[in-house]
């Protein structure tokens, strides 16, 4: 092979690489200039206007980013399409490519896809911030779908795709209609072809009677097209040019090049011996975005051919490093199920495992094998098997010479692998297996989908038979996650080699191997017991299922062991909703879709003659509209795939006088096109600047200097300001004015703003925040709830306490048979809303007003922080919401200080300044559910009767108060749950300690507090024998009950609730198959749970019970709301809109909900504590009543043919058509120093039975089944209050089970102290689709309105999301069935979340039992 023999020859041959740079955008032709190497695909879309594509995380772990990307691959001879995270792809790697976005797929101009039609449809978008990313995910499998995608890979291409607020069930369902129908869309098949009155069943895909009354049509009849001729098609430039070598630039001397000859790659590696060989740089994109790792160089070496070879040959797999993971994982599938016999592909089997599990679908599309393999991470899924499997890799230098060398002896150290400077890895090849020769993969991680390793391993024994024996001929066992790079466990190889496969081997390898992989106390990562228990755990599973696999040879494996070995295969998901639907008026009480995701219409009132009354009649008359309404929610008629899931209906609406029916007009859907728009997508003005924090990066210390100088010669730099350059005051807070904008002189958190520095661009803007150089005089940190406790650190006047009879004279007494005492620790939880804080600041007239537009739950709070801290009055200060992507809390006080930060230079520069906050830094800084620790007594009868709880409870609030006395005064009320104690002390202290300050989240402190109760109730079940329901329903309350508060029970539905899901679950049933299950299973057990709930409705703070809302009526007929509250997904907006539609007896499309502003509703209470709907909803009857009033005069004289003309009139005699409505919740308040009042409005009830399984070797689980009913009364929109159950019951499991906070505390000391660890999707895992129940079914309680709030309804929002605790408390069911097995019967801690490493280390057996005692604790921070 020929080289180029210096690096002049090499400049003249770069000279003659092409700088021109073309790339099709949506069918848009766009030419690249030289100097973008440094931006990312979603970057560049974003600032080109594209705004549907979302910056949801930056590290790629979200999907919210997602975008197809289509090019001609010459080895395939065809055009490919695939999935990407836009975060991650540089720029310049899709040159010569076609990027569709979602604003590509359907529009507001060009109508709906299918795809996003469904979605909206059936509920699949609730705050729509991950809607996008979830639709072009779908997207891309069609249109590389050869034929129909099974379910199962349509979940399987949403693996990389996350959402907060829908628990998903709605999003599969959506999804579901195209593995069922005969996808003509994507045919070459036009809807003209079909015969006349043909009609194919989208569910079938065959003929069918449910569209013979009508005549579908489509968009060719209307536009005259289909969506097939629509859809967009492959540029044809692209495919006549030529692809060329790139050679372009970036910002900071950044060098970008694309060879397109292996030659050339050598040549510049040659060059540049440091330089980053990437294909789709989910690796380097991390590290220089994450790590703050600097790559001059970097090469794509995407379009080598010799790099993506891909050939199967006799006596093995050849692969190209530059191969993509998905291209290979489809080969090792053709492979294994058409082209080699059976023995030859255990390792291929293996691969196709782990690859499924390795990461989300967009991650596979552009990982390559060579780029996993170089990184040479710890964790790699496949680098233990590649060395297992005796895999060679072919490794080439820059001179053309070739050598091989072993996978096993590839790997020297931590991120270190043998490769020279000058070499760079060429190909793999993996060899067939032999008869008998067997290679298994295991992993396991915090979350079984798109999740990194905890440790893996990648097996492999090689079985000779020798007389009547099978002898090992050879092994290989490795490690991942147990060591600075992966770990041949050498010694249990050696011993394992020429001895009989029996159980002598089993047992004597289990001893080596605990010697042989070592972790140290203290080692990266933490879980060391669990670590070590999960080598053996997977060595004794390789075991069983090597002889599993010899079963027709040797003596099989016993029946009860088969589950260790059982490969898992995760069933689709399935869902039921039951409600009744009451409806008042025209919408209340009807299912309607979210109003930012349903179709808004043009639409005109026509008069309905009376022979046109019927459905059919009209749609017969008015076929050429392209929509019709049923019940006002919209129905398409354009795509029979969608058409039969709702069937066409039109919809004739009676006025009091005449019957008119709505004619419709084209749609648009702003959450599934893209085109809604968030505080982010908001355009930035000419003279805009981006703002970045400077943060400490100390727990506690004093500031010694400031050195910015390092910022002030930054590229792009404006300005930066600290405590001294604030106009107004520095002293900020929600409650307690306890913190400061800018620090002074103390920082008391990692991530405390010091300074806010302004620059033109976000990148440029970050950059000079981190040259901000600040000295330190470290001072003594408090890290944990028991360390405040210890040191007696509390903030000030947070000590309360509740009573109720005497807890001292009945534990004295004698009435209680027993008493028992505990601690309880309750695990923090990351909001993890889609879309992160972001906040656009900018002045007017001058600088004399203020106007923004943010991201928060509180407007209002926003208004008030900014005028204190400029110095303005606040009715020169305006915020504005339209919409925000998730919120849960987490945007009601902590987002009020970033808007004030930003504000700070937008005034003093009189510019306009934008603050959004990445990721990590946003989980860092904005604080997280509080973590508890509850201490109890409790006193009980053998019966079951609990007569007495002492309780102390303790949240660790963070270095301000925030509203952490208000969180633990909820939990304090609700630390009853629904049972009724005679004797009740309930004592509380908020803890200060070095963290930033934790806030607000869904249930507001009610989940931490009952949580703590149901650990009690579990106790008291064991020490008694008993089954906890039982000792439930033995302590129920009731009508009439006092509370520990003073507040009597009236309307209580808890008895009828808990009945009805008994019945629904058949629990008696369920218990018993459970436990005939964990019989004839040893090592996976199952777990049942009934878990009831009763949380009470309104702010505990009596002021914040009031609402304001202004509704303008129009001479044509519409209505235009405005509000106080926030839209975040919950459908606040459309229950709103529901009750002014019903008010004036209109169509809800004839009510439109304008933005959150301060200047329409002044002093609005945030949008939280669920009672939104209650509040705002009766502000806005009350408005609408007035204006009623007003034009009753007019309506009881005249008959109106429509609204439009009744409002035409009542403007001509001069009534006024707006009015301002206003609610204050009745007859709540309380009193802390007497311990009486009405805290709450009323309760909503609810209960949840699940059914788990649980691996007991691992610690992995899933949930088979989820039965929710709740009491919502008379529900305002039971489709919408069916997705926030479902949504809260999802997020609420992954606080039980899955969602860890790590901080740098004494039981985390490799963390830095007082940083989090857990501050990404990398770290932190929150549910994925893998996540929901197998069988979820929703209920709602039928027959009990509530009289006591507007429409007999009830609030959603909070109440659900406890009974995830059910999912808890079966899986410590499953426990106690695991360690009963081994002979312990004793009850046992279990915190929360509980993770695989918690359910692992309690399920005791000898594989536990060398690593952990039987009352090992693993450490939790709290």
């Amino acid at each position: 092979m020929g080289s180029v023999n210096n690096e002049e020859e090499m400049d003249l041959i770069e000279e003659k690489w092409t700088k021109e740079a073309i790339l099709y955008v949506n069918g848009v032709r766009k030419v690249l200039p030289d100097g973008f190497a440094h931006l990312t695909l979603l970057e560049y879309l974003r600032d080109s206007g594209l705004i549907g594509t979302k910056l949801g995380c930056g590290e790629g772990g979200c999907g919210a980013c997602t975008v197809m990307i289509s090019h001609y691959d010459k080895r395939q001879k065809k055009c490919v399409h695939y999935a990407v995270n836009a975060c991650l792809a540089p720029l310049y790697s899709v040159e010569g490519m076609h990027v569709i976005t979602v604003e590509g797929v359907g529009n507001r101009k060009h109508g709906l896809h299918p795809i996003q039609e469904t979605l909206a449809r059936v509920h699949g978008s609730q705050c729509g911030f991950c809607t996008p990313g979830f639709i072009m995910s779908m997207y891309a499998l069609l249109r590389s779908s050869q034929t129909l995608p099974t379910e199962e890979q349509i979940e399987e291409s949403l693996s990389g795709n996350l959402c907060r607020c829908t628990g998903y069930r709605p999003i599969v369902d959506a999804f579901r209609v195209f593995s069922k129908t005969n996808d003509a869309l994507y045919t070459n098949i036009s809807s003209q072809s079909l015969k006349e009155g043909e009609f194919v069943c989208p569910s079938t895909g065959k003929p069918c009677s449910c569209g013979k009354s009508y005549k579908p049509v489509s968009y060719s009849e209307i536009h005259g097209t289909t969506y097939t001729e629509k859809e967009l098609i492959f540029p044809p430039e692209l495919l006549l040019r030529k692809l060329n070598p790139l050679c372009l630039n970036g910002f900071g001397g950044l060098k970008w090049y694309r060879p397109l000859q292996l030659q050339h790659v050598l040549d510049l590696k040659a060059k540049y011996p440091d330089a980053k060989l990437l294909v789709g740089n989910s690796e380097v994109g991390i590290e220089v975005r994450l790590k703050r790792m600097n790559y001059p160089v970097l090469i794509s070496v995407m379009h080598v051919p010799e790099l993506n070879a891909l050939s199967v040959k006799d006596d093995g797999l050849e692969i190209g490093a530059a191969v993509r993971l998905t291209e290979l994982l489809n080969t090792l599938r053709k492979v294994v199920l058409m082209e080699r016999a059976e023995h030859e592909t255990s390792s291929c089997k293996a691969f196709i495992e782990q690859l499924k599990w390795f990461a989300g679908t967009q991650i596979k599309n552009v990982g390559s094998v060579g780029g996993n393999i170089c990184t040479a991470s710890p964790i790699s899924d496949l680098n233990p098997l590649w060395m297992a499997s005796s895999a060679k890799f072919q490794i080439i230098d820059c001179k053309g010479n070739i050598r091989m060398t072993p996978a096993e002896e590839f790997f020297l150290g931590y991120r270190k692998v043998d490769l020279a400077r000058d070499e760079i890895l060429l190909s793999v090849f993996l060899p067939w297996t032999r008869p008998f020769e067997y290679v298994k993969e295991f992993k396991q991680a915090h979350r079984r989908e798109d999740d990194i390793a905890i440790v893996n391993a990648g097996m492999r024994v090689y079985l000779e038979e020798k007389g009547e024996e099978w002898v090992v001929s050879d092994a290989s066992i490795v490690y991942g996650g147990v060591a600075p790079l992966s770990l041949s466990a050498r010694k249990t190889k050696e011993f394992i080699i020429g001895k009989n496969w029996s159980q002598e081997l089993l047992q004597g390898a289990l001893k080596i191997l605990q010697t042989d992989v070592i972790i140290k106390e203290g080692a990266p990562g933490g879980m060391v017991e669990f670590r070590k228990s999960l080598t053996l755990s997977f060595f004794f599973k390789f075991f069983l299922w090597v002889s599993h696999q010899m079963d027709a040879i040797k003596t099989s494996v016993p029946s009860s062991h088969l589950s260790a070995v059982q490969t898992f295969h995760r069933p689709s998901v399935i869902g039921s909703q039951d409600y009744e639907i009451i409806k008042q008026g025209t919408s209340v009480g009807a299912p309607e879709v979210h109003l930012s995701s349903r179709l808004q219409w043009g639409f005109t009132a026509s008069k309905l003659p009376n022979s046109f009354k019927t459905p059919t009649a009209f749609l017969a008359n008015h076929s050429s509209s392209s929509h019709a309404v049923v019940h006002d929610i919209t129905i398409p008629l354009f795509a029979s795939a969608i058409a039969c899931l709702t069937g066409l209906i039109a919809f004739a609406y009676d006025l009091p006088s005449r019957a008119y029916c709505l004619i419709l007009g084209p749609s648009t859907s702003p959450e599934v096109t893209g085109e809604a728009e968030y505080a982010d997508d908001t355009p930035m003005p000419p003279i805009g600047l981006h703002a970045a924090l400077v943060l400490s990066r100390k727990p506690h210390a004093r500031i010694l200097s400031i050195d910015d100088s390092g910022a002030r010669s930054s590229p792009g730099f404006v300005g930066v300001y600290f405590s001294d350059d604030v106009p107004g005051e520095n002293d900020i807070g929600p409650i307690v004015a306890d913190e400061e904008l800018f620090a002074s002189e103390f920082v008391t958190c990692v991530g405390q703003v010091i300074g806010v520095v302004v620059s033109d661009t976000h990148e440029n803007a970050k950059i000079a925040a981190r040259k901000v150089h600040v000295e330190y005089e470290e001072l003594p940190a408090i890290l944990s709830i028991q360390e405040a406790i210890d040191a007696k650190s509390f903030h000030p006047n947070t000590e309360k306490c509740l009573r109720k009879g005497d807890v001292d004279i009945c534990f004295q007494s004698g009435q209680c048979d027993k008493i028992i005492e505990g601690e309880v620790h309750v695990g923090g939880q990351e909001h993890f809303y889609l879309e992160p804080h972001s906040s656009l600041v900018w002045t007017m007239d001058g600088g004399n007003e203020v106007h923004m537009i943010s991201s928060t739950q509180a407007p209002q709070k926003h208004q008030k922080y900014v005028s204190h801290v400029l110095g303005l009055p606040m009715s020169k200060v305006v915020c504005k919401t339209k919409r925000i992507g998730g919120g849960f809390g987490g945007k009601e006080s902590r987002s009020a200080f970033l808007a004030a930060a930003a504000s700070v230079p937008s005034y003093l520069l009189n510019r306009p300044v934008k603050i959004t906050l990445d990721r990590d830094i946003d989980m860092m800084i904005t604080g997280q559910r509080h973590s508890f620790l509850g201490k109890y007594k409790v006193g009980f009868t053998n019966s079951g009767k609990v007569l007495a709880l002492d309780l102390e409870i303790y949240n660790g609030a963070g270095n301000s108060l925030d509203l952490s006395l208000a969180v633990l005064e909820r939990a304090m009320f609700h630390s009853d749950n629904v049972y009724e104690i005679p004797n009740m002390r309930i004592f509380g202290r908020v803890c200060f300690t070095n963290f930033p300050s934790h806030t607000a989240f869904r249930g507001f402190g009610s989940p931490q507090g009952m949580l703590i109760t149901e650990h009690w109730i579990q106790r008291v079940a064991v020490e008694l024998g008993k089954s906890p329901e039982e000792i439930r329903e033995i302590n129920f309350q009731g009508e009439g009950s006092i509370m520990h508060y003073s507040q009597q029970l009236q309307h209580c539905t808890l008895l009828p609730l808990w009945n009805e899901l008994k019945l629904s679950c058949d629990f008696l049933k369920a218990r018993q198959e459970a436990d005939q299950f964990n019989v004839n299973n040893r090592w996976k057990k199952r777990g049942v749970a009934m878990v009831p709930t009763k949380f009470g409705i309104s702010f505990a703070t009596k002021f914040m019970n009031q609402a304001g809302a202004l509704v303008n009526v129009y001479t044509d007929g519409t209505v235009l709301v405005t509000h106080g509250g926030v839209e975040m997904g919950q459908g606040l907006h459309t229950k709103v809109a529901q009750v002014a539609a019903s008010a004036f007896n209109i169509p809800l499309s004839s009510v439109f909900i304008s933005e959150t502003s301060t200047d329409k509703v002044p002093n609005s209470s945030p949008t939280s504590a669920s009672a939104n709907s209650d509040m705002y909803g009766a502000a806005v009857l009350d408005a609408c009543e007035q204006i009623k009033a007003r034009m009753e005069p007019v309506t009881s004289i005249h008959n109106f043919n429509s609204f439009a003309e009744l409002a035409s009139v009542c403007f001509m005699q001069r009534i006024d058509l707006s009015a301002h409505g206003f609610y204050i919740t009745p007859e709540i308040g309380f009193d802390w120093t007497t311990g009486k009042g009405n805290p709450f409005s009323y309760f909503t009830y609810g209960g949840a039975f699940a059914e788990v399984e649980i691996d007991t070797l691992t610690g992995d689980f899933h949930t088979r089944t989820a039965n929710v009913i709740l009491d919502l009364g008379y529900s305002l929109n039971p489709a919408i209050d069916i997705g926030q159950i479902e949504g809260a019951f999802v997020q609420g499991l992954g606080w039980v089970a899955l969602e860890e906070l790590k901080w740098g505390d004494a039981d985390h000391k490799w963390v830095p102290p007082g940083c989090l660890l857990t501050c990404g999707p990398g770290n932190y895992k929150i549910p994925s689709l893998n996540d929901v129940p197998f069988k979820f079914h929703v209920s709602l309680l039928k027959g009990h309105p509530n009289v006591t709030a507007i429409h007999s309804s009830k609030a959603v929002g909070e109440p659900p999301f406890f009974l995830a605790s059910a999912v808890f408390f079966a899986i410590k069911d499953a426990i106690i069935a695991a360690r009963a097995e081994a002979g312990h019967n004793e009850w046992f801690p279990l915190d929360n979340p509980a993770t695989p490493e918690r359910i692992r280390m309690a399920c005791l057996d000898e594989f536990t039992a060398p690593f952990a005692s039987s009352d090992y604790h693993p450490k939790i921070s709290i």
